[in-house]
């Protein structure tokens, strides 16, 4: 009967098992074959699984190991449960919370609930000086692309980082009001003008707004990263533009 039972059984299935036995190095499991299977005791992480009699899920990783004996992974039920949950409750364009874990080649593995891989490109909207700072920080993270086939998934936060900035900018357009004093920091010296970052918008300060006597050139009175209190001029909403005056 249990010669019977293996024979329907496939390689990649998720079985429940009782745990029979628990040495130092493994635990036995049996889950109602002709042989029981042994799991390394490194793949139970949590100690609360480990009960002698405790009903424990496996997956079978082979119907018949070296020694005759089925070879069972706790390891690899727990991806199974986590792909599957996965797959079952987010799409491409979910949010996801995630841990970045470690640097691979062209970019970062992070831990969604499974491995998921978050290319170099994808990280973020500035430029990275250091990728190790990332590693062990928490984000939330967009799923890009769930390969089924190769049970890999693809995130970005970048994409999150740009929507916020967008969102975030178009509130700002639109509280702005013409006449109100704003505070800004030179971004930008340029021969016709200064270009000022008013929080996340961008704004011009013309030279011919800046001061009622002539000026050659705007950088008579300013330099980068000067704080200006200006004055909004003009609100241009569809185009998120803002003209200033000192």
């Amino acid at each position: 009967e249990a010669e019977g039972a293996l024979s329907l059984l496939n390689v990649g299935q998720i079985l429940k098992g009782r745990i029979v036995e628990i040495t130092k190095d493994y635990v036995v499991i049996d889950v109602g074959l002709k042989s029981e299977g042994l799991v390394p005791i490194s793949e139970y992480a949590e100690p609360e699984e480990l009960i002698l009699g405790g009903e424990t899920e496996v997956y079978l990783d082979a119907t018949e190991g070296d020694d005759g004996q089925i070879v069972l992974s706790k390891e690899k039920a727990r991806k199974y449960r986590q792909w599957e949950h996965i797959v079952n409750h987010c799409k491409e364009g979910s949010i996801v919370k995630g841990k970045v874990m470690r640097k691979v080649k062209g970019g970062l593995m992070v831990d969604i609930g499974m491995e998921a891989f978050l290319p170099g490109s994808q990280i973020d909207n500035k430029r990275i000086k250091n990728l190790d700072d990332f590693v062990g920080k928490s984000y939330d993270f967009k799923i890009l692309k769930i390969n089924i086939e190769r049970k890999n998934i693809v995130v970005s936060r970048r994409e999150l980082l740009e929507e916020e900035r967008v969102s975030k900018k178009a509130e700002l357009l639109e509280n702005i009001k013409e006449g109100a004093s704003r505070k800004g920091i030179v971004k930008n010296v340029t021969d016709f003008g200064v270009f000022l970052d008013l929080d996340g918008i961008d704004g011009l300060l013309h030279i011919t707004d800046m001061t009622w006597k002539r000026i050659k050139h705007p950088s008579e009175l300013v330099h980068l990263g000067q704080e200006l209190d200006v004055i909004i001029l003009h609100v241009d909403r569809d185009k998120g533009r803002v003209a200033l005056g000192l």
